[in-house]
């Protein structure tokens, strides 16, 4: 039996920003067939106690200015620990801004903190659970490896880095060095320094025995000068021990059979069930849109990176092509105002949700035709996945994980049967209306469509191929200590 501690800023179903959360939450339970026991290590905000039960607390520490405790329970089905600090992380809300929406001023403080104590669990703090193996994720847990390699290089556990968006680096001024309980020589090129500040993702990426990214072709995107963000250079040097393992979705909370908050249940036997969801999702966003108008569907934080810009410069195609388009989602405010604008002077053909609503995801990606993706980068991206498990057909940018995940119907693969979706590659307002303007001619042949649709629904989405990589992966890292 392997045991494992991840670290991590967010889980579901405690708490979700996005779909960090979803993987940390979903990876426990997947490792269990494979011999690992894992617990996570979670910051102790007011949703996450909340929801603790059987809380003991197991560990005592000063944490930049106060004291904390650190306590073990249960919350949503994972074994837990929650860091209790209230001094920084009782705040309503979302986790890393506040109301006026900028970060809070001390989020470095904040995260060193569950690094820190990520690595007193990893150095046996805890009795009765010593990890042998602690697997960190993003830049809010990145200094955890670090901590780990400074303090007991002969006597810790082993360590993975996760990254799941390489465009977070964690920067932070390097005045904190000492404040954050970093020696004075691991500020270097060869240690954390981040131009001209602390990369607390660097640090991970840097001491980290293995890293890993959430897709094979984003580990080859990443470690290249316009991918890397500025550490390109150093992940080509540790290339040895990178590797892309490409994420799952949890398949019993994405079971279109048996999923209670969509309108008409469906499977790939029942595929004529789904326009019981169209119906549902065209009422719901007051949408003229019938079995004989293709919807789109998108479900995304609103960001370029998320290419919503081109969306919105791409949507006089969509339209021109007859089709419709349903919108969920939040983010960079100028986007939003430009998607309730098309509403508004759309009726009918356009719907917009501004927000997260966990239900009406689900019914998007039941009740729509085809789900956009024009990501400008992608590490690997859930929402194709949920597309795919749902019979929506996702239509996609060849970046990251979604050229890994994704089939594309060119003529090779729709006449050997085996297309799940539609690329397209350059990621430009152009080659999204392509792809739109190919996705309805697409749609209009019923039989490949129909093909297309079944051909989504049987493909391998779940956790337990990349679960079975990471047992073996933590297996190979312990055993090379």
């Amino acid at each position: 039996m392997i045991r494992a501690l991840s670290v991590v800023s967010e889980v579901f179903p405690l708490i979700k920003t996005g779909g960090l959360a979803d993987v940390a939450g979903a990876l426990p339970g997947a490792l269990k067939p494979f011999d690992v026991e894992m617990r996570t290590l979670v910051p102790g905000y007011p949703a996450v106690l909340a929801a603790l039960s059987g809380a003991e607390p197991v560990l005592e520490r000063h944490l930049f200015g106060a004291s904390a405790r650190v306590l073990a329970g249960t919350g949503g089905g994972l074994a837990v620990f929650v860091i209790d600090a209230p001094h920084l992380f009782a705040r309503a809300g979302n986790p890393y801004v506040g109301p006026d929406g900028a970060e809070w001023h001390d989020n470095p403080l904040r995260f060193a903190a569950l690094a820190r104590i990520g690595a007193d669990i990893g150095l046996g703090h805890v009795p009765g659970f010593v990890p042998d193996v602690v697997h960190a994720h993003d830049w809010q847990a990145g200094l955890t490896p670090a901590y780990l390699q400074f303090e007991a290089p002969g006597r810790r556990p082993a360590t993975v880095m996760t990254i799941h968006n390489l465009a977070f680096p964690g920067r932070v001024p390097a005045a904190l060095l000492g404040v954050l309980g970093l020696p004075p020589w691991s500020y270097t090129m060869d240690g954390v320094e981040y131009y001209g500040g602390i990369g607390m993702l660097k640090a991970g990426v840097r001491f980290a025995d293995r890293i890993t990214t959430v897709s094979p072709t984003y580990a080859a995107e990443i470690q290249t000068q316009s991918g890397g963000m500025g550490m390109g250079g150093l992940l080509a040097g540790r290339s040895d021990v990178l590797s892309g393992i490409a994420n799952g979705i949890d398949t019993t909370v994405w079971d279109p059979a048996n999923d209670p908050l969509i309108a008409a249940p469906f499977d790939a036997r029942r595929l004529a069930r789904r326009a019981g969801n169209k119906a549902a999702l065209a009422t719901r966003l007051g949408l003229a849109c019938g079995p004989e108008r293709l919807l789109f569907g998108v479900v995304s934080r609103l960001s370029e990176q998320k290419g919503i810009d081109l969306v919105l410069g791409a949507l006089p195609a969509l339209l021109e092509a007859d089709a419709c388009l349903a919108v969920l989602g939040a983010g960079d405010a100028g986007l939003q105002g430009g998607l309730v604008s098309a509403a508004t002077t759309g009726p009918g053909r356009v719907g917009v949700v501004i927000g997260y609503d966990e239900a009406l995801a689900h019914l998007i990606q039941a009740g729509c035709d085809a789900l956009l993706v024009p990501s400008r980068f992608e590490p690997c991206g859930l929402t194709q996945l949920c597309a795919l498990r749902y019979g929506a057909i996702p239509v996609v940018s060849r970046v990251g994980g979604l050229a890994d995940t994704v089939i594309d119907a060119n003529l090779a693969a729709v006449a050997a049967g085996v297309a799940t979706g539609v690329q397209f590659a350059a990621v430009t307002v152009d080659g999204l209306a392509g792809a739109v303007a190919r996705t309805a001619r697409l749609w209009r042949d019923g039989k490949t469509w129909r093909r297309m649709q079944s051909n989504g629904m049987a493909t391998d989405v779940g956790w337990s191929g990349p679960a079975e990589r990471y047992a073996k992966l933590y297996r190979e890292v312990i055993v090379s200590l």
